[in-house]
């Protein structure tokens, strides 16, 4: 009997295969990528971010920018502390749409600055510490739910604009001939604080009467364009995390920790810094990640049989399996499938129980006292490696089928 020559061969996947089975799912991250990046590309002349004057997002603020400018403000957009600092004057109004995001070091720059301007300065939602550094003598409580409030006070913009979408952060002061407007439990949730000659300077608890979702309600708008329009100018500063001017001083900051604080004065920490748009994106690629990996994963457990609707000739279902081994490169299965066969038909011919067929002991020698072969060949030819390529898994069939007949007929 002819000994078939059977070399080893690596079990993993070709760069062919792996390439087959990864591109459809690149082509879907390439589309998703190429789609996100058309989409900001369309969408970034429109929108900016909260409380900007150029976007148009709900929480953006380009309709009462426009307002202003058709009643003849003129409106400017500052992202670093020099700019906003460099314009202020007794004819322009300050806007500072994230004081909280400001270090300790500019907070002190930025209130100096105003302070010899004698312009008017609005700060959006201060909390704790930056209040006590913007407007010192003034305490941010804590905030409280925005709402429809009515003024209360003398202050002829609150007066004028009658009840409006009032709350966020409280303030107390004994700073004397403050104004306190819209109050939560006796707690002002706008405060106007005496400057310099005509100078002041405005905390607003909340950012809402400048959206561009909620100008119309109540007296939003009214609010706005006087607490925004009482001056010739307008600059609207929009504090940037990249300012050079937040390296200076304290370079933590403006925390010991280097975190920065949000809206309602609380701490920030990186991943508050991270824009919620690309949190949500991530969350979705992740769980997008998790449901393909459940659909290309590997089934465990038992395979379950089940009744077929038509019978199927044997011989299709070894054309079948011995096409997809094929398609697989699996020849280290189809020839385990022929070895596994050929053990099981000839071992009754030898004796041997079923349950014997996998032991090399038990079996090979029954086949070597019946046949007088030795059992190196043997072992080779029941219980030996993957073939090396089809050739030798053809040769490999037909010594089976040689040593079955040899078997039958001895």
């Amino acid at each position: 009997m002819t000994e078939a020559t059977i070399v080893t061969t690596s079990a993993s996947r070709t760069p062919h295969q792996i390439w087959l089975r990864v591109r459809g799912l690149l082509l879907t991250l390439l589309i998703l990528i190429v789609a996100g990046i058309t989409f900001a590309a369309v969408g970034s002349g429109d929108q900016h971010g909260r409380l900007d004057p150029r976007s148009a997002d709900p929480y953006g603020s380009r309709a009462v920018a426009e307002l202003l400018t058709d009643r003849g403000v003129s409106v400017s957009v500052a992202t670093t502390l020099d700019e906003a600092t460099g314009a202020s004057g007794p004819d322009t109004t300050l806007l500072v749409a994230g004081p909280n995001l400001l270090t300790a070091h500019q907070q002190l720059r930025l209130r100096t600055a105003t302070g010899d301007a004698a312009g008017r300065t609005v700060l959006v939602a201060p909390g704790p510490p930056s209040v006590t550094r913007l407007a010192p003598g003034v305490r941010a409580d804590p905030a409280s739910r925005v709402t429809a409030r009515t003024p209360d006070c003398e202050f002829p913009a609150a007066r004028t604009a009658g009840t409006a979408d009032a709350g966020g952060n409280r303030y107390t002061t004994d700073v004397h001939g403050a104004t306190a407007c819209y109050p939560d439990n006796g707690l002002p949730t706008l405060l106007v604080l005496p400057g310099r000659g005509t100078g002041d300077t405005v905390l607003l608890g909340s950012p809402d009467i400048l959206h561009n979702d909620r100008l119309d309600l109540e007296g939003n708008a009214s609010l706005a364009l006087q607490l925004l329009g009482s001056r010739p100018h307008l600059v609207w500063y929009l504090p940037s995390l990249t300012d050079p001017s937040a390296a200076e001083g304290d370079a933590n900051g403006g925390s010991e920790d280097g975190s920065r604080e949000d809206e309602s004065g609380g701490e920030r920490g990186f991943i508050g810094l991270i824009p919620s748009g690309w949190l949500w994106g991530t969350l979705q690629l992740a769980l997008a990640a998790g449901l393909t990996a459940v659909w290309r994963a590997r089934r465990l457990g038992p395979l379950v049989t089940e009744p077929l609707p038509v019978a199927i000739p044997a011989s299709e279902s070894t054309v079948g399996r011995a096409r997809l081994y094929r398609k697989a490169n699996a020849r280290d299965r189809a020839a385990e499938a022929l070895r596994s066969a050929t053990r099981t038909r000839i071992a009754p011919l030898l004796g041997v129980s079923s349950r014997d067929t996998r032991s090399p002991e038990v079996l090979l020698p029954a086949v070597s006292a019946r046949l007088a072969t030795t059992g190196s060949d043997l072992r080779t030819l029941l219980f030996g490696p993957a073939p090396a390529d089809d050739a030798a898994l053809v040769l490999l069939t037909d010594q089976l089928d040689a040593l079955e007949r040899e078997v039958r007929t001895s």
